[in-house]
């Protein structure tokens, strides 16, 4: 399933996503894609937006979980992610760098 914008004045269509035309709804598309295939591992997309770091686009993904989540868990839900964009083409892949990363959960020593 390819989600496409479709341009008011001329009806062109462009994939979502793609750097000049960004969608607000980046982190359902993203969150329908990987949530199923995460949840075994406690994790779920709590984010996904585009970023410009020195002149390079990066596709931001953050997972959130109730635990803290630790390095193997964030390495093996990264690893399917990075599957599931590669394979689909439901999101231009007009980004320089993918950056899948966990929310941050404060100061282990206060948990």
């Amino acid at each position: 399933m390819v989600y496409y914008k479709k341009e008011r004045r001329s009806g062109r269509k462009f994939p979502l996503f793609s750097h000049d035309r960004e969608v607000l709804f980046i982190k359902e598309v993203v969150s329908n894609l990987v949530n199923s295939k995460i949840k075994e591992l406690n994790i779920y997309v709590s984010d996904a937006f585009k970023t410009t770091e020195e002149g390079k686009i990066i596709f931001n993904i953050v997972l959130d979980s109730e635990e803290v989540i630790d390095l193997n868990r964030i390495t093996e839900a990264s690893r399917i992610i990075n599957k599931i964009m590669d394979e689909t083409d439901v999101i231009a892949h007009d980004y320089d760098e993918l950056d899948i990363y966990s929310e941050e959960k404060g100061d282990s020593s206060n948990e």
